[in-house]
């Protein structure tokens, strides 16, 4: 027999006994007065029931479609995106629930401790000459860039896996600056103008410098990564630019660095991760500045129950695993937004579940573990793509 439900001026009801229980059991619904004589149904809930499970809804006591039932939701914010998130994870045999029924912390958000150790740096005795509209600059000191680029892997010696092709260092603007703060390197112009003609190219420049500096700083080597499409590729502690074992030395890892005050599409920030996951390297994501305080609305969409021995999670017996929230292809994001999400799955001790809906209604899933960079202000997180 068809589950059927109502839609009233106060949302969708299961009345009757027979739908109540068959809703009750795949945890679909919200008692009445504590009492499981009647159902509420989320919008979610009540769509899908409609659009898998052949549910049928009545309104004044008329039958009514899909579009009919959801009419009332049209214009609210990425409610399309939403519910086939929704769907998506129903779909897998798995439960989504509602944010209003978390009983937190779960204690489900393992961190990730990466090593750290105060870098030191010899002071560097050479002189480089800046060049502006390239923002980069040259050591022509020999003996000074080659110490440079053999201990420390500043810059570039020679050509990239031709260090003999050449015979000077050349520097981007970060590491220029870094070792004009850090270990006294001379300049034919000061770090402010640097940082002047670095922000006309990239207004965020400083956010990038203030990750680079801060990784830096605990013995880890930041390169360009241009080439996966991220901000840096990163290598840990004791990485040099030379052959190891008679392999040329590959990261692992690469850094996006996402301002709280910009946006982006989100399409363009997924393609990121997915080129990271396709080269096998860790995604880090950088959030640099203060952390965002809890705000009274959380941005959260789902409370999501994975899978156990076998079997599935369900809200009865166990506790959720991950918190959703449901995104858009064709919207942007924001940093502010992206951290507060953050910010509010680790209130709840659980890892965040980014869910991309795209406009096949395909959902893609990307999971963000923290990383703890001991002594480090700023929030670092892993983000890999993931089949639930």
């Amino acid at each position: 027999m068809s589950v059927r439900f109502e839609l009233n001026d106060d949302g969708f009801l299961v009345t009757d006994l027979i739908s109540v229980q068959a809703v009750d059991r795949s945890f679909f619904g919200r008692e009445v007065d504590g009492k499981k004589i009647h159902l509420t149904l989320e919008p979610e809930e009540a769509l899908y029931l409609i659009d898998v499970r052949n549910a049928e809804c009545e309104k004044d006591g008329k039958a009514i479609s899909f579009n009919q039932a959801a009419e009332r939701f049209s214009k609210h914010r990425k409610f399309l995106a939403r519910y086939y998130c929704y769907r998506d994870w129903r779909d897998r045999g798995l439960i989504p629930r509602f944010l209003d029924e978390a009983q937190g912390p779960y204690l489900k958000s393992p961190v990730e401790v990466y090593p750290s150790k105060a870098a030191s740096f010899p002071n560097v005795k050479a002189k480089a000459l800046f060049f502006d509209d390239d923002l980069m600059a040259v050591i022509d000191d020999e003996a000074a860039g080659e110490r440079l680029f053999e201990d420390h892997w500043f810059g570039q010696w020679g050509t990239y896996k031709a260090k003999k092709h050449g015979q000077f260092l050349k520097l981007d603007a970060y590491e220029a600056l870094f070792l004009a703060e850090h270990a006294g390197l001379k300049l034919n112009e000061s770090a402010k103008h640097i940082q002047k003609e670095a922000l006309k190219r990239r207004p965020d420049f400083l956010d990038l410098y203030r990750v680079y500096e801060d990784w830096r700083l605990r013995g880890y080597v930041l390169k360009t990564g241009f080439k996966f499409g991220t901000h840096f590729r990163l290598y840990f502690p004791g990485a040099k630019p030379s052959l190891q074992t008679g392999q040329w030395m590959h990261s692992k890892h690469v850094i996006h660095c996402f301002p709280r005050s910009t946006k982006m599409l989100i399409s363009e920030w997924a393609r990121a991760i997915r080129v990271a996951h396709g080269v096998k390297k860790t995604f880090i994501l950088a959030i640099p500045g203060e952390p965002v305080k809890a705000t009274a609305h959380s941005p959260l969409d789902f409370l999501l129950y994975h899978r156990k021995d076998g079997g599935i999670d369900t809200p009865r017996h166990d506790a959720p695993t991950y918190a959703m929230l449901a995104l858009s292809e064709e919207e942007e994001i924001g940093g502010q937004e992206l951290a507060e999400a953050i910010e509010a799955s680790k209130k709840l001790g659980l890892d965040l579940m980014l869910s991309i809906c795209d406009r096949e209604t395909s959902i893609t899933y990307y999971r963000v573990k923290r990383i703890e960079l001991p002594k480090s202000t700023y929030e670092y997180y892993e983000i890999e793509w993931v089949q639930p």
